[in-house]
Parts: C-alpha cells; sequence; structure tokens
C-alpha cells in the first residue's frame, strides 16, 4: 500500500471548480501549481443537475470551489446546489477530506431573525453542507462573522482587505474611511488603523416598506475637504454607497470613493453607480464580473493569492496532523530517522511516539508497524503508551537496552516463547540495535 509520502503532489491537494466563476478557480491553481479537476456538472432537461468525477479522487483533500451568484450557469440556488452535489459525489468517491470554497456565502444576509417568523436561512446552507459531507468551510469577508458559528466544523474566514489596503494607498494619507452604515464600524477601523487614516461613519435607515431602499440621514466624522473612501463588504443595488456618498458631498468631502469585496451589483445598481458622485469603485473578482457590469469606474482586484495561501495552509496542517513518518518521507529512510526522532525539540509532541517508531524500525531494518498499539495487559490497560518508570520496571523484556526506558515510546504486549512481551518498536522480543549516531 503507498504511503501519502509518496503519492503525487495532486494525491494530496485537488481542486475542483463548478461552472459559477471558474476563472477565479483558474487563477487559484495557478499559484498553487496543481491542475484543476472537473467534475463536470451538467443539467439534464427537467433542470436537474448532475456532476461526475472523471479522475480517482480518493484518499485526496479536495476543496470545492464555487461561488453563489447568478450566472449564466443559472441562479444563485443553482450555485449552491451544484456544489451540495459535487460534495455528496466526492464523499462517495472516498475523498480523505472535502473543503468547501465559497468566496461569497450565499445568503450570508439571514443570520439572524430580525422579526418574527423569519428563517435564518445562513445556518440552513451551512447545515446542508455538514450533511453533503463538508468537513471544512472556507470564505472570505462573511457578512457577519457569527455565520461561523453554523458550521460545526472548521472554518477558514479569510479577508480581502491586503489587496483593498495596497490598491488605497496610491491615494496619499488624507484618507478618511467611512463606514456606510453603523453596522460596519468595526471593519472600517481596521481599515483606518492600517491606512492610518481618519475615521467617519454615515447613519442611515431602511424604510421597512421597500426592500433595498436605503435613506442616509447624517455623517458623523470629519470628512471636509478630505479624500473619502467607503468600506463595505457588498455592493448589492449600491442604494447604500449612492446614498452615502450623497451625504458626503454633502459634508464637503473633496473626493469619494468606495471599495467593497463582493460586487453582486444586481438590479439597477451600474446605473446608479455611473450617475453617481463616486469616482472610483474597487471590488474584488470573489463574483463574477459580465462584461455588461465593466464600467470604468469599476477597478476589480484578484483575491485568488489570499485564497491560495489559506488552501495551502489547510493542507499543510492536515499534514502536521499525520504520523510524521507520512508527511517527512525522509523520516523512514537513512540516518535522518534517527536524526529526526531523537532531536529534543520534538520530545513531548503528540507524533513522537510515531517517529520514535519509525526510527526503531529502521535501526532493526523491520517494516513500519501501521496498527495502533494494544494496551498493556499489566498497567494501565486503556493508555496504549507506557510510561518511562514502567518500562525500567521490565514491561518490555528489553529493559535498559530499549529505547522506551528513556523515551516512553508506545509498546505493544506480544507474546513470544522466549520472553512473552516485546516493545512496539522491536520486530524481535530481543533488544534492538543501538540507533545510529546522527
Amino acid at each position: 500500500m503507498t504511503s501519502m509520502a509518496t503519492l503525487p503532489a495532486n494525491k494530496r491537494l485537488q481542486l475542483v471548480s463548478g461552472r459559477f466563476n471558474r476563472s477565479l478557480a483558474e487563477r487559484i491553481a495557478g499559484h498553487l501549481g496543481v491542475e484543476l479537476l472537473d467534475a463536470h456538472p451538467d443539467n439534464f432537461a427537467n433542470g436537474e443537475i448532475h456532476a461526475r468525477f472523471e479522475e480517482s479522487i480518493r484518499g485526496g483533500d479536495l476543496f470545492i470551489i464555487q461561488t453563489h451568484c447568478n450566472a449564466e450557469a443559472g441562479t444563485l440556488n443553482d450555485a449552491v446546489m451544484e456544489q451540495l452535489i459535487m460534495v455528496d459525489a466526492a464523499k462517495r468517491a472516498s475523498a480523505k477530506r472535502i473543503t468547501v470554497v465559497m468566496p461569497f456565502y450565499g445568503y450570508a444576509r439571514q443570520d439572524r431573525k430580525s422579526s418574527g417568523r423569519e428563517p435564518i436561512t445562513a445556518r440552513l446552507v451551512a447545515n446542508l453542507f455538514e450533511t453533503a459531507g463538508a468537513k471544512r468551510l472556507l470564505s472570505v469577508d462573511l457578512h457577519s462573522g457569527q455565520i461561523q458559528g453554523f458550521f460545526n466544523g472548521p472554518v477558514d474566514h479569510l479577508t480581502a482587505m491586503p489587496v483593498l489596503v495596497d490598491y488605497l494607498r496610491q491615494f496619499g494619507d488624507d484618507l478618511v474611511v467611512v463606514s456606510p452604515d453603523t453596522g460596519r464600524v468595526k471593519v472600517a477601523a481596521r481599515y483606518a488603523n492600517t491606512l492610518h487614516a481618519g475615521l467617519a461613519f454615515v447613519y442611515k435607515q431602511r424604510r421597512k416598506e421597500e426592500k433595498n431602499s436605503v435613506e442616509a440621514l447624517a455623517v458623523v466624522g470629519e470628512v471636509e475637504g478630505r479624500t473619502c473612501v467607503l468600506i463595505d463588504d457588498m455592493i448589492d443595488t449600491a442604494g447604500t454607497m449612492v446614498a452615502a456618498a450623497e451625504q458626503l458631498t454633502r459634508a464637503g468631502a473633496a473626493r469619494v470613493l468606495a471599495a467593497a469585496t463582493h460586487a453582486v451589483l444586481s438590479g439597477p445598481a451600474i446605473d446608479r453607480l455611473k450617475n453617481s458622485v463616486i469616482e472610483k469603485v474597487v471590488v474584488t473578482d470573489t463574483l463574477p464580473l459580465p462584461p455588461e457590469k465593466q464600467i470604468d469606474k469599476i477597478e476589480q482586484l484578484s483575491v485568488a493569492a489570499i485564497i491560495a495561501d489559506a488552501i495551502r495552509g489547510g493542507v499543510r496542517g492536515q499534514l502536521g496532523e499525520r504520523d510524521l513518518r507520512q508527511a517527512e518521507p525522509e523520516l523512514t529512510t537513512g540516518r535522518a530517522t534517527a536524526a529526526v526522532a531523537c532531536s529534543p525539540p520534538l520530545r513531548g509532541s503528540l507524533h513522537w511516539s510515531a517517529v520514535c517508531r519509525a526510527a526503531v524500525a529502521h535501526a532493526t531494518r523491520s517494516p513500519l508497524r501501521t496498527r495502533r498499539p494494544r494496551p498493556c495487559p499489566r498497567c494501565w490497560k486503556r493508555r496504549p503508551v507506557v510510561s518511562a518508570d514502567r518500562a525500567r520496571r521490565g514491561v518490555c523484556a528489553a529493559r535498559a537496552s530499549c529505547p522506551a526506558s528513556s523515551t516512553g515510546w508506545a509498546w505493544s504486549p506480544s507474546p513470544s516463547r522466549s520472553s512473552g512481551r516485546r516493545c512496539a518498536g522491536h520486530s524481535t522480543p530481543t533488544a534492538a540495535s543501538p540507533l545510529p549516531s546522527a
């Protein structure tokens, strides 16, 4: 059986993308240096979605990239359902770990009950992916941080702040970061601290009788004669941004810019931005920008490098959770075995037992023991690791010459005609040959 250390790179890290925003997935794959797999999602005549992996994904760390939006391939609901189907297909194809990468989390604004008899749809989406088989979730700039608690598993909440801040530095030091509403003041404060800029916010009120209707009332902060940057997580119909920009202009702002992570740009958003006082709108590629929405005012930046770094870190973390003999091929070959196994910094770590068993196996020229050590029948019956003092009392037949006498390695009792028991690192009940010097 081939170990993970000898598998090709694409068996540890595999990327697959749906039909929504495939260009972003290709850029992520380019940063990672891997090929993008194809699940071949397609629609039946009645609208049902089907997906099938042509290549083997057994035992791999699979990252399924899909942003939730309206596109030529279908609606936002189609995007969510397509990703769920790919997750289920990957689970049934024996993928070791499935991570859903959703740069834009659909239904994120429905994260609480603002009035009675309303759903919390953001929680429902998290439950759907968990039930389908996803073990990890990765998203960029969630509408609210509490969504991380909806998913019963690790959540990587990324931010597009680095790429947006780098772009905004070109506008000089006389900047004022403005939150378009009171709910985004904390996010605006982080931008202001990074840019060493001022901070202000616009007080707004939504009209309950009309959806996507906003009325800006006042500006709190010093904005007169300065360059103002409106910061938000998304621009949907652009009503909030345009209303806030008009208030800033009335307050005496010299220039008004806008920056957002997700360019939803639905309905009248493009027309509103064209006719507004906003000079430049900076967005990212978490959502695709079709040609009809690419106007001169809109500047699109890429977050592919940020997502690629998070994926790379997730794969390294997963390798760290495995035995070191699987993650590092040099642990099982040559003199590096004993050198790594005997290095003091590794002692006391979770992988110390596995490393030491690999070193002893190399010293005795015996194959690695891949089974978990059985509990000791003479002492702690439910603890597979024997302490150093018990090893010195003769738990192992090798006694003082056994490395377990000083390190407390895991051991396995095994009946033998000569001694009756042996150390987990030994292939015979006799004492192990000494480890090679580092």
